[in-house]
């Protein structure tokens, strides 16, 4: 079960840094709150859109905490109370689940919470694309795909159409970064099976792009 935000206050989760996690009750999975997504200022959009650029090389600074739950917001987060999301998505049918892979394991973002559950306690970030900067980047994203979701779609559309939904996600993010002086590229250079072999994911879930984030290199 997701730990509510009420569980830790504000003060907390902006001394912890990205490395730590709490453990549920169990021995399960560990899960951590984000610090609340800043949702007002930032960029104007026609000022971001001028920046929008892909990059390929990166600092390996890491992100702040704040940091990622600004971009994860943009990125897929809940943007009214009916629960629908900053990007849209396919009939109205939620397909893609966004993975944060970092330093300290890979993580999958919970939108309805506003939190962040360990999917697994490893670095794949050199698995994440074909690409050298890839293992050393602070972030990349990956976004998942539940074909178990698309019962009216025949199988081998469903990677169009959620690959649809990825992309729209993708541009948030690209202008999140474009606005916060970051850098990102969205990918389609991954080997997937090895991948989807790292991520352990079920045979019905595929990886559809991955996305890069961090700052610019020199």
């Amino acid at each position: 079960m997701m730990m509510s935000r009420r569980g830790f206050s504000v003060g907390l989760l902006a001394s912890v840094p990205l490395a730590a996690a709490g453990t549920t009750p169990g021995g399960g999975s560990r899960q951590r709150d984000l610090p609340p997504a800043r949702t007002q200022g930032g960029m104007p959009l026609m000022a971001a859109l001028q920046l929008r650029r892909s990059t390929r090389s990166y600092a390996e600074r890491p992100l702040s905490e704040q940091t990622l739950s600004d971009l994860l917001w943009a990125a897929f987060g809940i943007n009214r109370p009916s629960g629908d999301r900053t990007a849209p998505y396919w009939r109205h049918i939620m397909v893609i689940d966004v993975y944060a892979a970092l330093a300290d394991g890979v993580w999958r973002y919970e939108p309805s919470e506003h939190a962040l559950t360990l999917h697994l306690a490893e670095d794949v970030r050199a698995r994440t694309g074909v690409q050298d900067f890839v293992a050393t980047a602070p972030l990349n994203l990956v976004y998942v795909a539940h074909g178990e979701r698309m019962h009216d779609v025949p199988p081998e559309d469903r990677r169009l159409y959620a690959s649809v939904d990825a992309a729209f996600i993708g541009q948030n993010v690209y202008l999140y970064c474009a606005s916060e002086g970051l850098a990102s590229v969205f990918r389609a250079a991954i080997d997937y099976p090895a991948l989807t072999r790292a991520l352990q994911l079920p045979e019905e879930q595929f990886v559809t792009f991955a996305q890069t984030v961090g700052y610019p290199g020199a």
